[in-house]
């Protein structure tokens, strides 16, 4: 019998998944193809290489995506320890030092006793399980065309975009200004205030300017929480105002007045040498966006150590070929995880590598998988993920809209949120500890 684990992808679901198997003494081989293989976005062949933003998500106490963070700390995170350990200044989200967060993920794996790392490409998923697919939105061709054998139905997708990145020297800081909505944190943003008439301009030029095309055949499908940039100026003159570049909450601290819109910079790394543009995701083509990204007040001299671009993410439609195990319905044993079964975000692609190597080392000790508990972030997810959808299958981030309906008779915001998260966690707490701390010393 097979007795070790076998993971394909060392992305975020990946690092987690080979983690959490190697900590419960499980001998474990995870494939990486980079930086033999590349991808569109990728630069390194670093583990856990995070690329779209380096946010993973609110951090407020009480919400939705810190609950599943707090939840992920219970089962000792490989994500969320080094996220925790290289975080940045970013208000109510949890950012962090893009570069240091993936050295210590792959050092870690590195240095693990039960974890192979095998810098190859795997065009062909192994005839035997358990084995973990967590290659993500951006699977290599050749093994995207095993996946679809296996699976038997085409692939679902959307686009998604990168936000352009900022060289912190060419800033003038003079026209902007530090702060944090609400001031919730500490002076965390950089903060690029426009009038009316620079906005309207700014917009203007937004809508009109060239964007890089889709390929004839593909419609352009987008995930709705990470639209470009300019596909939200297309809705309407006053959309991005009440948007990404709402002012509210941010008056200026020298004069208490408020902007007519705000451009929000966040810090990409420790030493602040780089500022990611908040919400700047774009498809615009690379000389327009160092065009029309320079009228914002303060990047008139702007240089970009990263303009944004555009790529195509491809996931499965989960539910209807994944069982409860997380598993194929068609073929036991082989496993699913990540963005690629239709989840969105750094910590909700973490937390499904997470819970299929749960429920791949119960199958390696002999042992049933038992999801966990509905009232829970991770049970919310999981049950998205492996229940009949309705009519179109699109990729979630964690939200209270997914959990059970149970609270939802609580009036007051606060205290229903704050219900619903001790709930979770005493549920979670119980769950977890049903796991044995180690796998059957007779595998």
């Amino acid at each position: 019998m097979k007795t070790y684990l076998t993971v394909i992808g060392g992305g975020l679901a990946g690092s987690e998944a080979a983690w959490q198997a190697a900590e419960k003494g499980v001998t474990v081989i995870l494939y990486e193809m980079r930086s033999k293989i590349p991808t569109p976005v990728h630069k390194t062949d670093q583990c856990a290489e995070l690329v779209c933003s380096n946010s993973l998500g609110s951090n407020l106490p009480h919400s939705a995506p810190f609950l599943l963070k707090e939840e992920l700390r219970k089962f000792n995170s490989i994500v969320i320890s080094a996220a925790d350990r290289h975080c940045v200044p970013a208000g109510g989200a949890l950012a962090v030092d893009r570069d240091l967060f993936s050295q210590e993920i792959t050092e870690r794996i590195l240095q693990h006793p039960n974890i192979t790392l095998k810098r190859d490409e795997v065009v062909e998923i192994p005839d035997e399980g358990p084995v973990i697919i967590a290659t993500g939105p951006l699977t290599s061709p050749k093994l995207s065309e095993d996946i679809k054998r296996i699976v038997g139905q085409k692939y679902l997708y959307f686009y998604d975009a990168l936000s352009p990145i900022v060289d912190a020297n060419t800033i003038d800081y003079d026209k902007a200004f530090f702060a944090s909505r609400y001031n919730k944190g500490g002076d965390d943003y950089l903060n690029c205030p426009m009038d009316a008439e620079q906005y309207r301009q700014f917009v203007h030029e937004l809508n009109h300017a060239q964007k890089v095309p889709f390929a004839s055949f593909e419609k352009p499908i987008y995930f709705e929480g990470c639209l470009p940039i300019e596909e939200l100026a297309a809705r309407g003159q006053k959309t991005l105002a009440f948007g990404p570049l709402k002012p509210v909450g941010l008056p200026h601290p020298e004069t208490g007045r408020l902007a007519h819109a705000v451009v929000q910079l966040r810090r990409e790394n420790k030493q602040s040498t780089a500022f990611n543009l908040v919400g700047f995701q774009t498809k615009l083509t690379y000389p327009e966006q160092k065009r029309v990204f320079t009228l914002i007040p303060g990047l008139e001299k702007a240089e970009f150590f990263r303009l944004g671009a555009i790529h195509r993410n491809t996931y499965i439609n989960a539910p209807g070929i994944l069982t409860k195990n997380l598993d194929l319905q068609s073929r036991p044993g082989i496993y699913f995880a990540g963005q690629i079964i239709g989840v969105e975000g750094y910590v909700e692609s973490a937390t499904m590598g997470l819970l299929a190597s749960l429920s791949a080392i119960r199958k390696i000790s002999g042992e049933e998988f038992v999801p966990p508990p509905l009232e829970t972030a991770m049970g919310a997810l999981h049950n998205y993920v492996t229940t009949k959808p309705s009519k179109n299958y699109q990729p979630m981030n964690i939200n209270f809209g997914l959990f059970p309906v149970k609270e939802m008779g609580i009036r007051n915001k606060k205290v229903r949120n704050q219900k619903i998260f001790e709930n979770a966690l005493t549920s979670l707490t119980r769950w977890r500890d049903s796991f044995k701390e180690e796998v059957d010393s007779a595998v």
